[in-house]
């Protein structure tokens, strides 16, 4: 617009100047060698300007023929230019599909058209490291280095063939020298931090995550956590051999994370072993507030050497006190309690940590509270068998490797702080955990354990389909009644006391046929509403024992030539003499419902019975 406002004012000058010389007329004379010519004014103007016109024409047709060589030069370099750029586009976009053999192709021509162009070269060495000729790939990574424009380029190739083929010592080194010639690349400051934190450089390592946050490449709270991390795992390495400057560490990466238990449990442990008792009871509460972790009331408990065990109960009360309605703080308090021989405690809180989280430490500290309690055995394995299929503790796991350990880098791919506290992998699927992790001499002790574990509801539905076996009744059966607690149940009915009494007499127990194994059915019943006392009536007169009972104790039955007149079976189990125990609705001292709505008279725990 403004190009065309100034074109049209000097048109109109021009327009100007012309009429203004129209209206003054006059005569130009040249008189030159003898010739004199005379014209007007008007008519001179116009020749002058055309004289001007010719001139300038001839002049630019003389430097056109002057210069038609380079231009023509030019035009052939730039067309070629041209189809060496095309060719390196369609190679970039052949690069980004994966299609390794076009992006060759391309390269190459681009490599005859634009020569050493460095984006020819990235682009040949690239694509013969898609299409697997990793060698090609490393001799053009190696021959970047040369040029020092490309050779941050060929550094960075070189660590990704390293890591292909697992040499950590070259992609470090290359790594390494790419970060010194440029300061500030993203991806050789991260691999040089973890390539450090993985050799346990830790000293290195914190000066390398301070330049890479110098650098803008993590935030604050990444560099916080991350220095605190390195700062713990430096003084769990010093702890033995120098504990001052391995307490300042600790010190240092308790103030940075609070929540990191590692480091307020290392830190307590240091301050513990100078006698700053007070000192470690508070960096153990800060992080207790923050993330509760068996370590740290552990370290709590043992803050002060020498301590009794009602010391460390009364200590541990006041942890727990902290974070109300936790199963971490239940569990330790039960754990004083069961050590102080406060079993009251130790039960009501393992019954609230079952409640809020019931994994297998309550279900097996609750099996410790009976067996020290009350030695009853029978308890204690209803206990084991309830913690095979309760959920994983919590653990250390990092990329789905569990640990018993806290660690400062993943043991998969070296990344750091990689470690949460949390339920391990295998846990999700809990419902699904074999019986076989219990022990066969637990079973062969206790065969009907299984039958006490609450069924799955795909055992549940297999077992509607199964028969309900039936023995022939030589008195009328026991009466049954229906009870919303699902238990397989087969009809048993009891004999005449007079034939148990000639059948037993005229058969040894060693011939004795084996009682047929009723098949588990879904009908549920109630048994019998209290309990009997066989141990006295076994020899006089053998009592109804419960459905339920019965159908748990059938597995158990001797085979024929199996029985010993000790009471041990042929191949040397265990004495099956003493009376065991069965639930009904729940285990003894489940903290399961109250069994207010229950058939069951609640001061009946079970019922007995002798194999």
């Amino acid at each position: 617009m403004i190009r065309l406002l100034i074109f049209i004012a000097l048109v109109f000058a021009a327009a100007l100047g012309m009429a203004w010389i129209a209206d003054r007329p006059g005569l130009v004379t040249l008189d030159w060698q003898g010739y004199r010519i005379e014209t007007g004014l008007m008519t001179a103007a116009v020749a002058l300007a055309a004289l001007l016109a010719v001139g300038i024409f001839l002049w630019n047709l003389a430097l056109f023929l002057m210069r038609s060589p380079g231009l023509v030069g030019r035009f052939f370099r730039r067309r070629r230019r041209d189809r060496g750029y095309d060719a390196l586009s369609k190679g970039m976009l052949a690069l980004g599909v994966g299609d390794a053999s076009s992006a060759s192709r391309y390269g190459g021509e681009a490599a005859k058209l634009l020569g050493h162009e460095p984006a020819t070269s990235l682009l040949l060495a690239q694509s013969a490291q898609l299409a697997g000729r990793h060698e090609e790939a490393r001799g053009r990574f190696e021959a970047m280095l040369e040029d020092p424009q490309m050779k941050p380029v060929g550094l960075h190739g070189l660590y990704v063939e390293a890591e292909r083929v697992g040499e950590p010592v070259a992609a470090r080194h290359y790594a390494e020298e790419a970060a010194k010639l440029v300061p500030g690349l993203a991806w050789a400051g991260r691999a040089v931090l973890g390539y450090q934190a993985v050799a346990g450089d830790w000293a290195d390592a914190i000066r390398s995550l301070e330049r890479n946050y110098a650098a803008k490449l993590v935030d604050k709270k990444t560099f916080r956590r991350h220095k605190a991390v390195l700062l713990t795992a430096q003084a769990l390495e010093l702890e033995d051999r120098d504990p001052d400057q391995a307490k300042g560490l600790a010190s240092e990466a308790h103030g940075l994370a609070p929540d990191l238990v590692p480091a307020a449990v290392v830190a307590a442990r240091l301050a513990t072993r100078r006698g700053d008792i007070r000192k470690a009871l508070k960096v153990v509460e800060t992080t207790w507030k923050l993330s509760p972790h068996p370590d740290l009331a552990d370290a709590y408990a043992h803050a002060r050497t020498g301590d009794s065990a009602l010391d460390r109960l009364k200590r541990i009360k006041s942890l727990a006190a902290l974070r109300a309605h936790n199963a971490e703080g239940a569990l330790a308090l039960a754990r004083a309690a069961l050590e102080a021989s406060d079993y009251t405690l130790a039960r009501a809180q393992l019954k609230a940590a079952m409640t809020l989280e019931p994994t297998r430490r309550a279900f097996l500290l609750m099996a410790e509270l009976e067996e020290t309690q009350h030695g009853d055995r029978g308890r204690v394995r209803e206990w084991l068998a309830r913690a095979v299929r309760a959920p994983a503790d919590p653990a250390w796991v990092a990329d789905g490797v569990v640990s018993e350990a806290w660690a400062p880098v993943s043991p998969v791919d070296g990344r750091l702080d990689a470690f949460v506290w949390t339920s391990p992998p295998a846990a999700l699927d809990h419902q699904d955990t074999s019986l076989e992790a219990l022990d066969e001499a637990m079973f062969e002790a206790l065969p009907a354990v299984a039958a006490s574990i609450p069924a799955r509801p795909d055992e549940i539905d297999a077992l509607n389909d199964g028969p309900v076996v039936e023995m022939t009744p030589a008195a009328p059966a026991a009466e049954t009644k229906t009870v919303d607690t699902p238990v397989a149940v087969a009809k048993v009915e009891e004999t005449a006391p007079e034939k148990a009494t000639d059948k037993a007499s005229e058969k040894p127990a060693a011939e004795a046929k084996p009682a047929p194994a009723p098949a588990p059915a879904t009908r549920p019943v109630e048994p019998a509403a209290a309990e009997k006392d066989l141990s006295e009536k076994s020899e006089a007169k053998p009592a109804a024992a419960p459905a339920a009972a019965v159908a748990a104790a059938a597995p158990v039955a001797p085979a024929k030539g199996d029985a010993k007149p000790d009471g041990k079976d042929a191949k040397g189990g265990k004495d099956l003499s003493r009376p065991i125990e069965f639930p009904l609705k729940h285990m003894p001292d489940d903290p399961g419902p109250d069994g207010g709505d229950d058939e069951v008279p609640p001061k009946t725990p079970g019922y007995r019975f002798f194999n």
